[in-house]
């Protein structure tokens, strides 16, 4: 592993320019829920020995060159004290009521921009007990540092299996089980395809970004400045074996189970405020991890600069997913397997490459800011983000205090909402970042369950592997 001395420098990624500007500045919350209150006694040294050591990018600013002012990352003296929040509360109170405390503590951190005069990441340690944990540990790091695959990586690379800390963790498998194909007519059929989806979704990408516009429903109010509006943060807990029952019902994949979940639920949410939204044009952002490698790679391995898979970093694109319409739509099953349909089609694009591409031109002309311009305005053109990612399969620690619960969200962005999911010890945690007093997060919260349910009943009343 490379160590660079304070004051040595190393370029900053266009994307890490984009998410770290003018115009975009977007940052990760990693939220870890322990089964007994926190002792934090240790917390400097394990930051210190532990987390710093991961990348140097934990120990580096942002600064312009004096020559072209193109940004790099500059090695500084890391003052740990400044990177630790602990926050008092009134002591002596119910989890329910420390529930509302912490509601408010993360809409204010989720809402606060990062320092740029020191390393962009934190930590809050909130010894509270909630309705779900005995206490909470909050990482904020901003996206500039890497994308949730990345950061993912170096926050599991500091915790360890609570059953056994000398065995690594485990993770679900991310191999397809779906048959091959190798057929020659087959292979030239789906080249054409490609071809032909890459530059649909190209040009659609274009005219998402500059001209075309959602429809302003209950979940997008289509006003500037949402990114600077405090926001709350909700959560829901599956059960990754229900999923998987609907799954293998569906012959599906567990991300279209995941999706059609999330458009069903957005849908009834959206008519429940307004009967109209039924039928109101309203597009998803899904990220898509876009490396060629299966499961989370050693750190050592991510950040090796000769590494031909170049794992750390912002390495991601967006899949633009319309949300199927309520009225044109009477099996809550359509849902998963439209997801299914849209999401299989866009994969086989090369879109995002062209993306890319054009987002490397437009520095070139316009320079980092025109490109998170760009970026900004796909983002604020559609109506919510949703990304997944896989946790650990078995019980995981920090400094042998068990973890019971995980999840995370983005903030930052220029929406309404962004929706996540993240699957550990058999569950699936999904994080609902909404506009405050815009959205309802409580009816949000009923109508994804409502949406869950719906579909689990629906899925017994079909024969297993039923294709669309």
């Amino acid at each position: 592993m490379e160590f660079r001395e304070e004051g040595e420098v190393e370029p900053v990624s266009p994307t890490g320019q984009y998410f770290n500007s003018s115009i975009l500045s977007v940052a990760i919350l990693a939220v870890l829920e322990f089964e007994l209150p926190i002792n934090d006694s240790q917390a400097l040294s394990l930051l210190q020995d532990v987390f710093l050591p991961i990348n140097p990018r934990f120990s580096s600013i942002m600064v312009s060159d004096n020559v072209d002012q193109k940004k790099q990352w500059k090695r500084v003296e890391v003052k740990l004290e400044d990177h630790v929040h602990v926050p008092i509360f009134p002591s002596k109170m119910s989890p329910e009521s420390y529930d509302e405390y912490f509601d408010d503590y993360i809409s204010n951190i989720a809402a606060e921009k990062l320092p740029q005069n020191r390393p962009l990441w934190e930590i809050h340690i909130l010894k509270y007990p909630t309705s779900h944990a005995a206490g909470t540990l909050i990482f904020k790091l901003h996206h500039a540092l890497g994308d949730g695959y990345s950061l993912m990586g170096a926050l599991l690379s500091c915790l360890q299996s609570a059953q056994n800390p000398s065995v690594p963790l485990t993770f679900p498998s991310l191999k397809s089980s779906g048959p091959q194909t190798t057929h020659k007519t087959k292979i030239v059929s789906q080249f054409f395809s490609s071809v032909f989806q890459t530059v649909s979704d190209f040009s659609w990408s274009i005219l998402k970004s500059n001209f075309v516009e959602d429809d302003r429903t209950p979940i997008r109010s289509g006003e500037d400045g949402v990114e600077f509006r405090p926001i709350t943060l909700s959560t829901l807990t599956f059960s990754i074996d229900e999923i998987k029952r609907i799954k293998n019902k569906l012959g599906v994949t567990t991300n279209d189970v995941i999706a059609g979940i999330i458009f069903l639920g957005t849908r009834i949410y959206m008519q429940e405020v307004t009967k109209k939204s039924s039928n109101e044009h309203c597009t998803a952002l899904v990220l898509l991890n876009t490396r060629n490698i299966e499961g989370y790679m050693p750190i050592n391995e991510m950040i090796e600069p000769n590494n031909d898979e170049m794992s750390w970093g912002n390495q991601f694109g967006f899949l633009h997913v319309s949300v199927p319409k309520s009225t044109k739509i009477s099996n809550p099953l359509d849902f998963v397997w439209e997801a299914q349909k849209i999401i299989k089609k866009k994969r086989s694009s090369a879109a995002g490459y062209l993306t890319s591409w054009l987002l490397d031109v437009l520095k070139k002309f316009r320079g980092p800011e025109g490109a998170a311009r760009y970026i900004h305005g796909t983002l604020k053109n559609s109506s919510m983000t949703i990304s997944n990612m896989i946790g650990p399969v078995e019980q995981m620690a920090l400094a042998n205090q068990p973890v019971c619960g995980f999840y995370y969200m983005v903030v930052g962005p220029p929406q309404c909402l962004t929706i996540t999911a993240l699957s550990y010890m058999g569950k699936l945690r999904v994080a609902f970042g909404a506009e405050k007093g815009f959205i309802d997060s409580h009816k949000l919260k009923a109508s994804m369950q409502n949406a869950f349910g719906v579909i689990l009943e629906a899925s017994y009343q079909i024969p297993p592997a039923k294709a669309a």
